[in-house]
Parts: C-alpha cells; sequence; structure tokens
C-alpha cells in the first residue's frame, strides 16, 4: 500500500476493484425473477419467511438478507424499528419443563376465509418448545385439553406460567361458606394442576410471559400464511396441518437445548386417569329420598348398597370433557341410576 501511495499518491489508496462489479454478484434476469415472485405469491411476507417459500415452492434459492436489500433498494420493504420501553430480560429457566408458558390468542387465523378462533397454545420456557391447537373460543375445556396433549407428549411440568383470565384462574373474593372452611376458590383448571402437582404463577402483566406473547407473534406471521398458501379454511383441517406438518417444523427450526439436559417432567402416576382430573368437579348434597340433582338432572343413589352417603351428605360430581357425568364419595366411584321424568 505504502508503494502504491509513493507511486500513484492518493489514488494508490483506493481498492483496485472500486466500481467494477462484483464475480459473485447476481444475475439481474435472476433478480428480477425473484422480485416478480414475491410479488406474484408472497407481496405480504417478511424476507425470511419469503426466502423460505420461494425456495420451498419455487425452487428459487436467495438469501434472506440479500432478499430484503432488494425489496428495500425497489421499495417493497421498509426496516422495521422499535423502540419500546426497556425491561430486563428474565434468564431461561434451565431445564426442560420446569416452566412452561401458557396463553391463548384470538385471531383471524383464516384471515377473510373463515370466523376468527383462537389458538391455545404452551411454550417451553427453557428449550422454546411450542405445543398448540385452534379452539372457537378461548374456555376452561379448551385450556384443559391442551395440557393434557402436552402430558401426553412431554409429560407433567413443574409449573405453568398463565394470565389472570378466568379460564385459567378465579380472582374473586371467597364466599362466606368458602371463608368458613378455610379454602380459597379455584376454578376447575387450577384445580386440576393442584391434582397434578403442577405450580400456577400468575402473570400480572403481558411482558411478564414474553416468551409465549412473542410465540403468538410467529403464529400470527407465518402460520396465517402458511394456511393461506394450503388453502384451509376451517378449524379441523387447520389442527391436523399444525400437528403433522407446522408444529415440527416451527419446533426444528426455533427450539434450542436447554442449559441442562435434566428434563424436569414428571410422568404420570400408574393408574391416574386423566379424564378425572382435567375435568369439572362440584359438591352435591344428598337429599333425604337418596337423590342428587346435578345440571336440572336427577339420580338415584340405589338401595342396598353395602357404603353410600346419608341424607345431607356431600357427594363429589365430575364432568368429564366427553360430558359424562361420574359420581364418587370417599374418593371411591358412587354408582347412581338417571330418574327420567314422564310428562303427566
Amino acid at each position: 500500500i505504502w508503494a502504491r501511495y509513493r507511486a500513484q499518491g492518493d489514488a494508490g489508496l483506493l481498492h483496485g476493484n472500486q466500481g467494477r462489479a462484483s464475480n459473485r454478484r447476481v444475475a439481474d434476469a435472476t433478480r428480477e425473477a425473484v422480485l416478480e415472485a414475491y410479488r406474484l405469491h408472497y407481496p405480504d411476507f417478511g424476507p425470511t419467511l419469503a426466502a423460505e417459500k420461494l425456495a420451498q415452492r419455487q425452487g428459487i434459492v436467495v438469501d434472506h438478507e440479500t432478499l430484503r436489500r432488494w425489496l428495500m433498494d425497489c421499495g417493497q420493504w421498509q426496516r422495521q424499528r422499535r423502540s419500546n420501553k426497556y425491561r430486563s430480560r428474565r434468564n431461561r429457566r434451565e431445564r426442560f419443563g420446569e416452566l412452561v408458558q401458557f396463553d391463548g390468542s384470538p385471531h383471524e387465523w383464516f384471515e377473510d376465509r373463515g370466523p376468527a378462533c383462537c389458538l391455545m397454545n404452551m411454550v417451553d420456557d427453557a428449550r422454546g418448545i411450542t405445543l398448540g391447537f385452534l379452539s372457537e373460543q378461548e374456555t376452561t375445556e379448551a385450556a384443559m385439553r391442551l395440557l393434557w396433549a402436552w402430558i401426553d407428549t412431554y409429560g407433567i411440568p413443574q409449573a405453568l406460567y398463565c394470565d389472570r383470565k378466568n379460564a385459567f384462574v378465579l380472582d374473586r373474593e371467597p364466599s362466606i361458606e368458602e371463608q368458613l372452611a378455610g379454602i380459597r376458590p379455584q376454578s376447575p383448571f387450577q384445580r386440576a394442576c393442584r391434582r397434578l402437582g403442577i405450580e400456577l404463577i400468575v402473570a400480572h402483566s403481558p411482558q411478564a410471559k414474553g416468551r409465549v406473547e412473542r410465540n403468538h407473534g410467529v403464529y400470527q406471521d407465518r402460520f396465517v400464511k402458511e394456511l393461506r398458501l394450503a388453502g384451509i379454511s376451517c378449524i379441523e383441517q387447520a389442527n391436523g396441518f399444525l400437528q403433522h406438518s407446522y408444529l415440527p417444523a416451527i419446533n426444528k427450526r426455533f427450539g434450542k437445548e436447554a442449559a441442562e439436559p435434566e428434563d424436569a417432567h414428571v410422568p404420570l402416576v400408574d393408574g391416574t386417569d386423566l379424564r378425572d382430573v382435567l375435568c369439572f368437579e362440584e359438591n352435591r348434597v344428598v337429599s333425604r329420598d337418596f337423590v342428587l340433582q346435578f345440571e336440572r338432572r336427577l339420580y338415584q343413589i340405589p338401595p342396598g348398597l353395602r357404603h353410600r352417603p346419608r341424607p345431607g351428605d356431600k357427594v363429589v360430581v365430575r364432568k368429564w370433557l366427553d360430558d359424562t357425568v361420574h359420581f364418587y364419595w370417599k374418593d371411591k366411584p358412587l354408582p347412581v341410576q338417571e330418574l327420567i321424568l314422564t310428562q303427566p
């Protein structure tokens, strides 16, 4: 460089390839073909997702940063700048299953091709592994079905992080009867988590469970477009696509290894029936004629039982997710017969 400077002056400090096209430069025809395919098929896709789809569906391989630069040059994409309030980020938990974030995301998942519905979603805090399904609404039953699916797939997590929605937790003062009994009101979901030994942690802001909130953003960008490309417009088909195609791909792409290899999930105790845990539970009082009433239906406790409750005793009624009703007394099944009342 010093020799060039002595020989050529300031001009000797300039790179010799300045102003020349790079040998690795993409041909103009290829660049235009990529931009045309983007305009035609993926006009509202981000550069990263668009680059993936161009490779998968059109066989056009282009780096997502190259595509981003091309789109910005021709005015089809703007740099996304965020200026949010500073919040210190909590470190991830160290083990898979130590904490799982849980939430629902109502959204127009089918855009204008179908009704709005809700994504029930669980995200592991340590690995970022996600599991979810679409439901018509964010209900307690949908929350139970999602937890059931997680337990079937991975085991029982140590803790769940959710918000204060009534589908998950009850946020009311205890009744007089509850105060006298010294108990706090619990939702069916809280009760099920307690029986499974799962700690339920309630978040006081969306930022507290930011991992699942950010995951909703990924779904609302990628999953909506995947459903559009697949021509899916109903919940049943979307859930099939979600389980067999989207979730394996998204977990492979965004999942990571936990800091500690030990799995914190706990297996189900032998003999535990999740139908009897993830259910709706209430108490009913035995009447003088040994009849129980539940949801405007009457059930007779038959005579001749060796052990049966007396009038005034409380019986536990559990309604399973398949809508069947089961009665228990002293933690044992209580046989009953439904009374069919005929109109005179």
